[in-house]
């Protein structure tokens, strides 16, 4: 049995699962499976690996993109800069990490990216926060992170006021609010400023329109969720465990 599978926590949203059984199914791979392994505390990865010898790859989600890295043998390039994980290839023991959160990002934002897209706010500051901010930079797209606490290089959310929310009219959530099964959470924004010049991307794709999404559409803004971006990133991881 030639095993993957995705670590986090908790994991009741996961997309992986369903999207590699299917693939598996489809492409007549009877002899590869997928499992979820929602370990409490990253520590906990080295039970999974001590029980599960067999595995040969792991995807890495929320909220270990981070954590992980002290855990990996060798990093690519991408990780090293970003410092942050989502993809494992295991080898005779050895964890080398890697990110296809960047390439799912870029190919899914520029299908409506538009010339007036030209300065974007980073709602989270988390490990899908840093692909974000690879992706950007790479296009030349000035952002400002917007976290909880404000600090000499952020805002907080309630500083964000309706002039500020005119000037950025790219605004990504990294954070998992408004996920299933917390649908009636959004980032708290002044979203009657939002226009029509507006795009909103939310890393969320369960449920398909979040609140946050939601809002955005209301005032004409154009939207897109993460499905698309977990598609992608999940091939890529696919293409990496098999190269």
């Amino acid at each position: 049995m030639r095993l993957f599978g995705l670590i986090g926590f908790p994991l009741s949203h996961s997309f992986s699962k369903k999207f590699f059984t299917e693939k598996f199914e489809k492409e007549g791979l009877d002899d590869f499976k997928y499992e979820l392994f929602p370990i409490a505390s990253i520590n906990e990865l080295v039970d999974v690996l001590r029980k599960h010898p067999e595995l040969l790859g792991l995807n890495v989600t929320i909220p270990y993109k981070e954590q992980v890295l002290s855990y990996l043998h060798e990093k690519d390039d991408v990780v090293k800069k970003i410092k942050a994980c989502n993809c494992i290839v295991i080898e005779d023991g050895k964890l080398k990490g890697y990110n296809t959160d960047v390439i799912g990002f870029e190919r899914a934002l520029k299908e409506k990216l538009g010339p007036d897209h030209t300065k974007a706010l980073i709602l989270g500051a988390g490990g899908a926060a840093k692909a974000v901010e690879f992706v950007l930079t790479k296009l030349k797209i000035p952002f400002t992170y917007v976290s909880r606490r404000p600090s000499v290089n952020n805002y907080s959310y309630e500083q964000v006021t309706p002039s500020i929310l005119v000037s950025y009219p790219l605004i990504v959530n990294t954070t998992p609010l408004g996920m299933y099964p917390s649908v009636n959470e959004a980032p708290q924004l002044p979203y009657e400023a939002l226009t029509a010049c507006h795009y909103l991307f939310d890393l969320v794709y369960n449920p398909e329109k979040s609140l946050f999404l939601q809002k955005g559409e209301q005032q004409g803004a154009t939207i897109k969720n993460g499905y698309q971006m977990l598609v992608i990133q999940a091939e890529e991881s696919w293409r990496i465990w098999n190269s």
